[in-house]
């Protein structure tokens, strides 16, 4: 079944700020949101999913994949990729973004409650080595 396509729906959304108006009613976020709906297929390529894999880990720590061990076969074969075409016309793609300030009634801009954007950033912290770690004061190689 899944070889002629799963219908998926995947969602990403980032939060970018927090919208403070003068009256609740106003308040909102600023976001950035992407919503995919399409036909997932398996990625049976070994070597584009080898690919794959190895950017979704640089992706989320640049030069990792190949500052650790690869995949081996059981861990490959535990590991599905799958794959949308976004450009099958099947597929359907929103972005949605909110941006900007609070949009308060014309009547509450002189009232005297502070109002705009409490800017939002996901940071990386410092690293925390694993405590079996041989050498726990060797630098994390990326």
């Amino acid at each position: 079944m899944l070889a002629a396509g799963l219908p998926v729906c995947v969602t990403v959304s980032l939060l970018d700020g927090l919208v403070l108006a003068r009256s609740a009613f106003h308040h909102s976020v600023n976001y950035r949101s992407v919503l995919i709906r399409g036909l997932a297929t398996p990625v049976t390529d070994e070597t584009e999913k080898r690919a794959v894999l190895d950017a979704f880990v640089d992706r989320t720590a640049p030069g990792r994949s190949a500052a650790c061990r690869p995949p081996n076969r059981r861990e490959m074969a535990a590991t599905t990729v799958l794959a949308i075409a976004l450009a099958d016309p099947a597929t359907q793609v929103t972005l949605k973004t909110r941006t900007g300030g609070p949009m308060d009634e014309p009547e509450d801009l002189d009232l005297p409650h502070w109002a705009g954007v409490i800017a939002v950033h996901t940071v990386e912290g410092e690293p925390q080595p694993a405590a079996d770690l041989a050498d726990p004061t060797a630098a994390i190689s990326v």
